[in-house]
Formats: structure tokens, C-alpha cells, sequence
């Protein structure tokens, strides 16, 4: 209820905008990795990296995959990378439960995107807090979400709490989301909203849009629900600790 402020607007085409804030103390509770593990702290926004065509590209990968299972709820979940799909109530593994019939969904051509738009946002990632891309690792979970106004039926539908991903996962240092669709054009709600003290700081989705910041309590964010249409995402992250990184998806 106190003062919000729009660090990105939908209507804005933004080249790169930067916060820094001072870092949160959840770092020193986990192994340090000097030269990656965050001792300047903050949140970026920018629509410079990711075309809205690429986007548009990446969302049609969700779409096709999402439309194989989804949640009875709100809100749906497609892993590429350990195969993690909302089915009704339950995840099922995409891999195992369609087997061949994945190559009929996927080809190589979306896979290599989706590689692409990865390495592109760990780079810029990297450049805005001043590390090594290199020292980045990517880590789990990293996945699409769909989320529209259909009541939540299980706690995997209820993402609107306010949660702060370092606390969550653990392994995350660096949190990213590429937005797929528009606020106010195709969906209702579902800002990003960073729960500063004394006031929000809020992201507007936009088509292409990157935005990213350091996983510790200094970013305490929330998902505010959505009133109306739908809301295309992925969830991007990144870890210092190589035993904890994961590899790119791939066809199998």
C-alpha cells in the first residue's frame, strides 16, 4: 500500500536501465566464488537484448509444449532442461511420457534459439554486474511459466507471494525473466513487483523485455495475479557454484 514507482513501463522501449542496491547478507551463508558471487548488488531492465520476433519465436516453443499438459490452476509449468510439466494437479516428465512424439513438437532449430537467447542474457547479465559470463553457471529450475486467471486448485498455482529466490532455490545468484507477452495487451495484472521498504518498484511485461537481478533478500519480489488473458515467461537463472550448474536442453 505505500508508494509504487514503474521502473519499466510496457509502452517504453528501454536500452538498458540499472539499479544498484546494497547486497543482503544471504550470500556469506553459502560458498563464496570470487569474481562471480555478487558483492555489487541490484536489478536491470532491458528490451535491447531479445527481439519481440525472437519472443514471439520463444513463446510459440511454450505454447506448443504447455499445450501437451497444463495446469488445473493457474498457473503452468514447462521444464525443458529435466522435462518438468504441469499436468492437472501433478507434473509428469515431457521426455518420458511422450517419448518420440517430442520430435514432432520441438525441433533442433528451437532448441538452438532458445540456446542463443541464453548465452545472450548471461552476457548481459554478467556485463551489468561487472563478472566473468564465464563464471556463471546456468541452474535449475529454469522454465517457462503460463499463468492466467483460473483459480488455484494446489500450492504450485498460488505465485503471487512475495519470495525471495536465493531463500527458495539456494543455488541462484543471478535471477533473469524474458517476457513473451504484453501487459495490457494480452493479459491483465501480473506485474513484477520488488517489495522495497517504503515502497514497490515495479516491472511492466513487455515482448522481449529482459529483466534481471542478484537473488538475495535485496530483491524481495512478488507476481501480482492476473485479472484477465495470458502471461508467457521464462524464468532464466544462474549459479557460481559449478556443482550446481546444469546444461542447455536437448532434443531427445
Amino acid at each position: 500500500d505505500g508508494v509504487t514507482e514503474v521502473l519499466a513501463h510496457h509502452s517504453e522501449n528501454l536500452q538498458d536501465k540499472f539499479v544498484e542496491i546494497p547486497c543482503s547478507e544471504d550470500y556469506d551463508s553459502h560458498k563464496r566464488f570470487e569474481g562471480c558471487t555478487p558483492r555489487k548488488c541490484g536489478r536491470g531492465v532491458t528490451d535491447a537484448v531479445i527481439t519481440r520476433e525472437e519472443a514471439e519465436r520463444i513463446r510459440r516453443i511454450a505454447e506448443r509444449g504447455l499445450s501437451l499438459g497444463g495446469s488445473d490452476g493457474g498457473a503452468s509449468i514447462l521444464d525443458l532442461h529435466s522435462g518438468a510439466l504441469s499436468l492437472g494437479k501433478h507434473f509428469v516428465n515431457l521426455y518420458r511420457y511422450f517419448g518420440d512424439k517430442i520430435q514432432d513438437i520441438f525441433t533442433e532449430e528451437d532448441f538452438a534459439l532458445y540456446r542463443d537467447v541464453r548465452q545472450r542474457i548471461q552476457q548481459r547479465v554478467a556485463q551489468a554486474f561487472g563478472i566473468s559470463s564465464a563464471s556463471m553457471y546456468l541452474t535449475k529450475p529454469t522454465f517457462f511459466s503460463r499463468i492466467n486467471n483460473t483459480e488455484a486448485k494446489t500450492t504450485h498455482d498460488e505465485y503471487w507471494h512475495p519470495h525471495v529466490d536465493k531463500v527458495t532455490y539456494g543455488s541462484f545468484d543471478y535471477t533473469s525473466l524474458l517476457y513473451l507477452s504484453d501487459y495490457t495487451q494480452d493479459f491483465g495484472g501480473g506485474r513484477f513487483v520488488f517489495l522495497d521498504v517504503g515502497s514497490n518498484k515495479t516491472i511492466e511485461p513487455r515482448a522481449g523485455r529482459v529483466s534481471f537481478f542478484t537473488s538475495g533478500s535485496e530483491n524481495l519480489h512478488r507476481v501480482e495475479k492476473v485479472h484477465w488473458g495470458t502471461r508467457y515467461a521464462i524464468t532464466i537463472s544462474f549459479t557460481c557454484n559449478p556443482d550446481h550448474g546444469i546444461g542447455d536442453p536437448v532434443l531427445m
